[in-house]
């Protein structure tokens, strides 16, 4: 596969899950915010803009109104869902003769609500939920109508290398959060009824950090979305090789999934959010890898990104 139509394939993946997921963690935070009279809005604020990885002086009033202009409606700010969607869509134009007609149409139909203003004239939540529905469409077309070539594989290791990075970002802020925010990040991933059927209606914090990093079952945890991953990585190699990894990529992803599934969970959440910053570095490392080995021939892409 050209070099250039398998790099637009891989970030497709991954802008279109980077939108889905800013916008169930702002329909998080923004809920906790508006519901849970103690918790300071601007703290809160500042705390999610870092760790989107928004840069900020110290001296900046950041509010909820600030948030959501950086992280949802500005198409100029690197992490809002604006540019993500613009992005996607871009992607998807320069592999547009490997795409379905349907799945172009999705992309670009969800594209053009940005120039033409229908996205910025939405408010929360309605304008999540809006690209939580956009997302879904545009996944499930993709899976009606793609074979199962390297191009999907390209694309689905996009969007599970993001999903885990994302993932991470979630329970991050549940950690520092104040309240209860873990049943609201469990709605935010589409969990809490799988996680009440799992852990048999045991609500615990503990229980829910568990079920969104370790579940291997559940297609938003960390380990599933990491060994899914692996699985794409190992589909696209075909040296056969019987020792070790010559793929850095691969070795990282199975690295990290293997010390969350090992490692005790106390061990795990006694420094979570130090934890869930390494492994959102790990996806970094991870990205330039596979762009190392599999996109070196490529176009530069300006537009592409990875949170930090």
């Amino acid at each position: 596969m050209l070099s250039r139509i398998a790099e637009s394939m891989f970030w497709i993946g991954r802008y279109v899950e980077r939108a889905e997921d800013t916008a169930r963690i702002l329909d998080v935070q923004t809920q906790l915010i508006l519901e849970e009279s103690g918790i300071d809005e601007r703290e809160t604020c500042r705390m999610l803009m870092s760790i989107m990885g928004a840069d900020l002086e110290p001296e900046d009033d950041v509010d909820v109104t600030t948030v959501l202009r950086q992280l949802a409606y500005n198409p100029d700010s690197p992490t809002s869902i604006a540019t993500a969607l613009g992005a996607a869509r871009e992607s998807a134009r320069r592999a547009r003769e490997t795409l379905s007609v349907p799945m172009w149409e999705a992309l670009n139909t969800t594209y053009r609500a940005i120039p033409s203003g229908q996205f910025r004239s939405m408010r929360p939540p309605m304008v999540f939920q809006w690209v939580r529905e956009r997302a879904a469409l545009i996944n499930g077309t993709a899976d009606a109508t793609m074979t199962r070539d390297e191009g999907w594989h390209f694309l689905m290791l996009g969007r599970c290398i993001e999903r885990a990075d994302m993932t991470s970002r979630l329970v991050a802020t549940a950690a520092v959060s104040t309240g209860s925010p873990w049943t609201s990040t469990l709605r935010a991933c589409g969990a809490y009824e799988a996680f009440l059927r799992t852990y048999r209606g045991l609500e615990t914090d503990r229980g829910a950090a568990e079920f969104l990093l370790l579940d291997r079952l559940f297609p938003r945890s960390v380990v599933f979305s990491l060994n899914r991953a692996e699985q794409c990585v190992d589909n696209l190699e075909s040296s056969g090789q019987r020792a070790g990894f010559q793929n850095e990529a691969q070795r990282l992803l199975g690295r990290t999934r293997a010390e969350l599934e090992y490692r005790s969970l106390s061990d795990v959440l006694a420094d979570l959010p130090h934890e869930m910053e390494r492994l959102q570095r790990t996806c970094a490392l991870a990205t330039d890898a596979i762009t190392r080995r599999y996109f070196a021939g490529a176009e530069s892409l300006t537009w592409q990104g990875v949170l930090s």
